[in-house]
């Protein structure tokens, strides 16, 4: 992030719930929902796989009371609300054949996650490994722009579809925005991408429909110019797609579900995972300290890298960049977060701080779908620092 030019073009995008890697995330996650309902102890490190009328679930599932949990059933379940339910598609959640190979979590691994086996005698984590926060002020999410402007492009198009407003419309699409920044500020739109599967209907037609969607759902970001150039299904046809298009594994969309490429990722997935595995949970809080800094105007931007070891509770380390837009040393930041009075790093802490055990008011096959971060449901979302921050910051 740090090496973009002061003025510069930034595109990202992002897949639909129909994507077959999305297909994936949400069976992986609706999975993990129903395991914790039954037993917020439970670890899961559920993965799924499709393919032509295909779904297959494998991993590690501990859970008081999984042998009552249908798979079977959910994965049909997650498949039909997304829209998967005519067998022309060649993937149907009436007909898909379902193979399962899941066992319980290594005692290897749980004896270092789990307090009472642990040697250090605290809830270590999950895995080693680096995760990543990222906020910034260019957006009200305090969200890269192009990355939650793509999100908000398939957000709406599948209400659309769903709705019956565009009847043609099928469950898999793409988005891709492009957006210039002057001064490290957004300032125009210059291209819009929209691949979106469809019946056999002419393309003249898709294209009309989606660009006047497309404009009716950006216009408010005051970002489109009569220069902003829309391309529609530009290889002229998207009919066939899904996971008979294409096949799909959970965990393949990484940089769709954080920030769209705008700074760094520490290379874990996040669906499929219960809250003991850092790269989901940590990466979940570093956000939310993250926002809280933008927020409470210590930075206009502002990421932050925190390490684990598996097994120890105490994080390696915790590093804070605001690319030189602090109002405060980046140093002063740091030691505010080291000093965990503020945000406690610890995975016993920082679980129970967003109650990520025993979601309520959201869940967590919500967030496997246009994006993890930027949207008001989620706990890592709120910014109920900010006074703290000031203070400890001098302020």
């Amino acid at each position: 992030m740090s090496k973009l030019k002061v003025d510069h073009v930034f595109t990202s995008e992002s897949v639909s719930e129909g994507h077959p890697d999305k297909v994936c995330d949400l069976i992986s996650d609706a999975i993990l929902d129903a395991c914790l309902a039954k037993d917020s102890e439970s670890h899961v490190a559920c993965e799924t796989l499709t393919a032509t009328n295909l779904v297959v679930n494998a991993g590690e599932i501990t859970c008081t009371g999984w042998n009552e949990i249908d798979s079977h059933q959910i994965a049909r379940d997650v498949v039909r609300e997304i829209g998967y339910n005519r067998d022309e598609l060649l993937f149907s959640a009436d007909s898909f054949i379902y193979l399962k190979n899941i066992h319980a979590q290594s005692a290897d691994i749980a004896q270092g996650v789990n307090a009472a086996q642990n040697i250090y005698a605290d809830q270590g984590a999950g895995d080693q490994g680096m995760m990543f926060g990222y906020a910034t002020n260019n957006t009200p999410e305090l969200m890269p722009a192009p990355i939650i402007y793509s999100h908000r492009l398939l957000d709406e198009l599948q209400k659309i579809r769903k709705s019956g407003k565009i009847p043609y419309l099928r469950p898999d699409s793409k988005s891709q925005v492009s957006i210039q920044h002057i001064n490290g500020k957004p300032t125009h739109i210059t291209t819009v991408v929209i691949s979106h599967q469809t019946d056999d209907v002419p393309l003249e037609q898709i294209r009309e429909d989606m660009i006047m969607v497309a404009k009716e759902i950006l216009a408010p970001t005051n970002l489109l110019t009569d220069d902003t150039v829309f391309h529609i299904n530009p290889t002229g046809k998207f009919v066939i797609g899904g996971p008979h298009g294409d096949s799909g594994l959970t965990g393949r969309k990484i940089i769709v579900d954080t920030y769209g490429g705008v700074g760094s990722h520490g290379g874990g997935a996040f669906s499929g995972k219960d809250p003991s595995k850092v790269d989901r949970s940590a990466a979940y809080y570093a956000r939310y300290a993250a926002k809280n800094i933008v927020a409470a105007e210590l930075a206009d931007k502002c990421e932050i890298q925190v390490a684990y070891a598996i097994g120890i509770s105490e994080p390696l380390s915790i590093n804070v960049d605001t690319f030189g837009t602090g109002k405060v040393e980046d140093d002063q930041l740091q030691a505010i977060l080291e000093r965990g009075k503020i945000f406690d790093f610890r995975p016993a802490a920082l679980i129970e701080e967003l109650g990520l055990k025993t979601p309520k008011g959201w869940s967590y096959k919500q967030t496997a779908a246009y994006g993890h971060f930027g949207r008001d449901i989620f706990p890592w979302e709120k910014t109920d620092k900010i006074e703290a921050l000031r203070k400890a910051a001098g302020a």
